[in-house]
């Protein structure tokens, strides 16, 4: 990975965006993102983007005649832009074994859930219908199987008797936006060490 300073961080998100524009505001990691890609058009992260003069890629999934095209096809914006850090902030799409091999220890994805608990789309929702007291986000490395790789950061959100699902997506939100910058800081930073499962995050760089 080239000089802290210099680092470039691309941000793959579906929808509104909420998540990219937490990195955007952070004032260390948002000079690193300069790439949003999404699958979807009218993406509303894609003109939060725009709005910070970062670039912007539609990947048409249509275009593509299945994940394994969509894939490569990713792999081929992601290098001809030099990125060094891969984030999947509301990405709706699995990503393929192309990219994950080729970022290897540089893709990050965070999940509304305590991981392995409600893995998949609707965790939120998973975690009402089952009645846990809390829930909560982990920020993980992405592997070759869905919400599966080893945990960054988590932190419990506690699931309220009032809540419904727009409430406590709230504050699961909250949580999002303040764990996924400081991983994607700690990464860039050198101060993340992976031993199988087990990821150790230094309060400081190495030196």
């Amino acid at each position: 990975m080239r000089a802290v300073a210099d680092a470039r961080v691309a941000v793959l998100a579906s929808g509104e965006g909420t998540n990219l524009q937490a990195l955007l505001d952070d004032p260390v990691v948002g000079p690193w993102v300069v790439l949003a890609v999404s699958d979807r058009a009218n993406a509303r992260a894609l003109e939060r983007a725009r709005s910070h003069e970062v670039e912007t890629v539609f990947l048409d999934p249509s275009a593509h005649d299945d994940r394994v095209s969509f894939d490569r096809a990713l792999l081929e914006v992601l290098l001809a832009r030099s990125i060094d850090v891969v984030a999947l902030a509301g990405f709706m799409r699995i990503v393929g074994p192309d990219v994950v091999r080729a970022f290897a220890g540089r893709i990050l994805n965070v999940h509304p859930a305590l991981l392995p608990a409600f893995p998949g789309r609707t965790s939120v929702a998973d975690a009402l219908v089952w009645g846990v007291k809390l829930t909560g986000v982990t920020v993980h490395f992405v592997d070759e199987e869905v919400d599966h790789g080893p945990i960054v950061f988590q932190d419990a959100v506690p699931v309220l008797p009032s809540d419904d699902w727009d409430s406590l997506e709230e504050r699961v939100h909250e949580a999002e936006h303040r764990l996924l910058p400081a991983a994607i800081r700690a990464l860039v930073e050198g101060r993340i060490t992976i031993e199988g499962r087990i990821v150790r995050v230094l309060e400081k760089a190495p030196a």
